[in-house]
């Protein structure tokens, strides 16, 4: 190692104000809610949600600093309800303070309760940081008094500018010629965190004397021959999921019961790994197999109860039903087309023959005129527009992708035993 910093280049490059801090223009830039409260200084109680290394703790000390109020910090993962009391105790004779409480989804609901009252009454200001849905993990209690923020991952535009100003700006890198010939890899690996984009920049320049010339291969090299283990606190923890959730919807159940395993060796969340099951049976699987929805919820619902280690046992064989199903993403795609339109097309005017009539006034303007009632008809269907007129005849669902169930397991079957030979 060529040099001893004090500090990891990430801590080092810490925006300390809102100017400096790159992304979340939404939030912080001129006309963002956080900036204005910080300007006015009337900062509510808050739970900022994000992947990790798009600045939530940042803005958190950010917000402390210009408003100028005692800061307090706490984290989830090693803090109990003594530490919560505690500082609450302190709190009361300084001027609302605030405290903020790094992965507060790890705060179980006797901890989160602690809160409630010095948070409604104004004891604390609280600016909790989770990755994790805080409608799922946050009590609802608690999550009434606060507003929900939402942080997105920096895009390519931002991640430039911060390596730009990682190798202009840091004491220890901007001595050194370090020239970035392939920004590829950079942007790939670092998925729009930037803790992980300035960690990977200083295992480059820390494994490396003299003069750098970084390319897509040096930096895939470098990232490979420094995997972190498991961490769920840490980038391993999107990894290890995302690598879990891609053989799921790739139909490969030995690697997803190797990803589950590793998850499980590492101590994730029972729940996490069912919830993000849940999702994927509806999301990649659908109407190919709507039974993989109530499997993957029923086992949502027994790990909660069953917990470690036997929990592992209903993981696997959903995991294992999940890879194995036949795949249809043609509910994903419906609703997110069906979105799309609505956003461009803003509210239409339902079409009058489908609208409620309860009045004799409703029925005289045409309300409810020329609907066909499906049961009147044979086969139950009725052969009518339901689209408004702007957009009558367009298809959001097309049922050519998951009709055919038996022929995709029939498929699936055959290359699960040319490949595994079972």
């Amino acid at each position: 190692m060529l040099f001893s910093s004090p500090s990891p280049l990430a801590e080092r490059m810490r925006p300390s104000t809102l100017d400096d801090l790159i992304g979340q223009e939404h939030l912080v830039g001129a006309n963002g809610i956080i900036r204005k409260a910080v300007q006015s200084g009337n900062i509510p109680s808050m739970i900022l949600w994000g992947p990790p290394g798009v600045g939530k703790t940042t803005i958190a000390n950010i917000i402390a600093h210009e408003v100028k109020r005692p800061f307090h910090t706490l984290s989830a993962v090693s803090a109990g309800v003594k530490d919560v009391r505690e500082i609450i105790e302190k709190a009361k004779f300084s001027s609302r303070a605030i405290l903020f409480i790094d992965e507060i989804h790890r705060f179980n609901k006797s901890q989160q309760d602690a809160l409630l009252g010095a948070v409604e009454k104004g004891t604390i200001t609280l600016i909790g940081a989770t990755t994790e849905n805080p409608s799922f993990e946050v009590n609802s209690a608690l999550l009434s008094r606060c507003q929900v923020y939402t942080l997105k991952p920096l895009g390519e535009e931002g991640l430039l500018k911060l390596i730009d100003q990682a190798l202009q700006r840091d004491d220890q890198l901007k001595n050194r010629k370090i020239i970035i010939k392939e920004y590829q890899a950079l942007l790939n690996i670092s998925g729009g965190d930037a803790r992980k984009l300035l960690n990977l920049i200083e295992l480059i320049s820390e494994s490396i004397a003299g003069d750098i010339e970084v390319t897509d291969e040096l930096v895939i090299n470098t990232a490979q021959k420094h995997i972190a283990i498991y961490d769920k606190s840490g980038e391993q923890h999107y990894d290890i999921i995302s690598a879990f959730i891609k053989s799921l919807r790739g139909s490969d159940p030995n690697a997803a019961v190797y990803y589950l395993a590793r998850m499980i060796e590492g101590g994730e969340d029972v729940k996490f790994i069912a919830r993000r099951m849940v999702i994927l049976a509806s999301e990649d699987i659908g109407n190919a197999n709507p039974t993989a929805l109530v499997i993957a919820t029923t086992t949502f619902q027994a790990v909660d109860v069953i917990g470690y280690p036997e929990a592992q046992l209903i993981l696997s064989q959903c995991a294992i039903y999940l890879a194995s199903s036949p795949k249809s993403n043609s509910a994903t795609v419906a609703i997110g087309s069906a979105m799309k339109a609505v956003n461009e097309t803003g509210d239409l005017p339902v079409p009058l023959s489908i609208r409620n009539a309860p009045t004799k006034m409703m029925k005289d303007m045409g309300y409810g005129k020329d609907y066909q009632y499906a049961h009147s008809y044979e086969n139950n269907f009725a052969d009518m527009e339901f689209m408004p007129d702007k957009i009558k005849g367009t298809k959001f669902y097309e049922p050519g992708k998951n009709a055919r169930e038996e022929e995709l397991r029939s498929y699936l079957k055959k290359l699960w035993k040319e490949k595994y030979g079972y």
